[in-house]
């Protein structure tokens, strides 16, 4: 895929919200565009703002078209078209279980946009597409998502605390560790974590050490050389290390490629694989 022909749109950085990163795609030229996406600590929106035939996505051997939702651990999946425009917005497990009300039936499955927020999907994705700039539209996104957000109870503290914990150490931190910080038994934790956000701290941990081998691997840095490190970031459940091999007369890339994290923040933003900065 030739990102010099695709225009990438960020939010302005005085509009953070917490949790929640969000990146604008459009593709200029007529061309095949087939992409990998593999395992990432977050649950991924990707809202088709394409007019007519738009994006195509292929889960589970299951071909669909238009807005999804991949959760966690979401397996084997591709997304692409011929030339299309949309929105990806990431939410990290804790947001995800507010703004969704069903983060964690999610975890390891792939489903469209309107299944999991009915008809409210359709008239945000009619407000997405007459938006007039990026800037309209992830304005427009920042209220849906905020709005979810301030009318449902948010996750348990101490478990958006051992998710934070776990993302900010890459995911070198013990689960025992963790239920001593919060006050709580390893086996609540464990309970109350899988409960809220559909996997368990051990297996968060291991998706965070891989999305950070797979962050530097794609920055061209060596990944940590500790025998446990690389044993657990390189295989997470339902997950691959690389690219799946590409379709027979497609271009394929892997979606990790257009991001990198923020340190300080956890969040994420378009990195130096990414093509231009589109104008938001």
């Amino acid at each position: 895929m030739d990102w010099a022909q695709v225009d990438v749109a960020v939010p302005r950085r005085s509009r953070p919200l917490p949790g929640i990163s969000m990146a604008g795609f459009r593709q200029n030229v007529p061309a095949l565009v087939d992409i990998a996406m593999v395992a990432h600590p977050s649950v991924t929106l990707v809202v088709d703002l394409t007019e007519g035939d738009g994006l195509v996505y292929d889960a589970h051997g299951q071909h669909q078209r238009g807005s999804f939702v991949a959760g966690l651990l979401p397996g084997q999946l591709r997304a692409g078209g011929w030339r299309g425009e949309c929105l990806q917005i990431r939410l990290s497990p804790v947001v995800a279980a507010t703004v969704l009300g069903v983060s964690a039936e999610l975890t390891g499955t792939v489903a469209a946009l309107e299944d999991v927020w009915g008809r409210d999907a359709r008239q945000v994705e009619d407000r997405l597409r007459a938006a007039m700039s990026w800037d309209e539209r992830f304005t427009i996104a920042a209220d849906v998502l905020g709005r979810r957000l301030r009318a449902r109870p948010p996750a348990d503290p101490e478990v958006a605390h051992t998710w934070r914990r776990t993302l900010t150490s890459s995911g070198r931190v013990r689960v025992d560790g963790l239920a001593d910080e919060v006050g709580w038994s390893r086996k609540r934790l464990w309970s109350r974590f899988r409960f809220q956000l559909g996997i368990t701290p051990k297996c968060a941990a291991q998706l965070v050490r891989f999305d950070y081998a797979a962050h530097l691997l794609a920055a061209g840095h060596a990944t940590p050389t500790s025998p446990t490190f690389t044993a657990r970031s390189r295989r997470s459940p339902g997950s691959r290390p690389r690219a799946w091999p590409p379709r027979r007369g497609s271009r394929s890339t892997p979606l990790h490629g257009l991001l990198h994290r923020e340190p300080d923040t956890g969040h994420l933003q378009p990195g130096p694989l990414s093509g231009r900065r589109g104008t938001a």
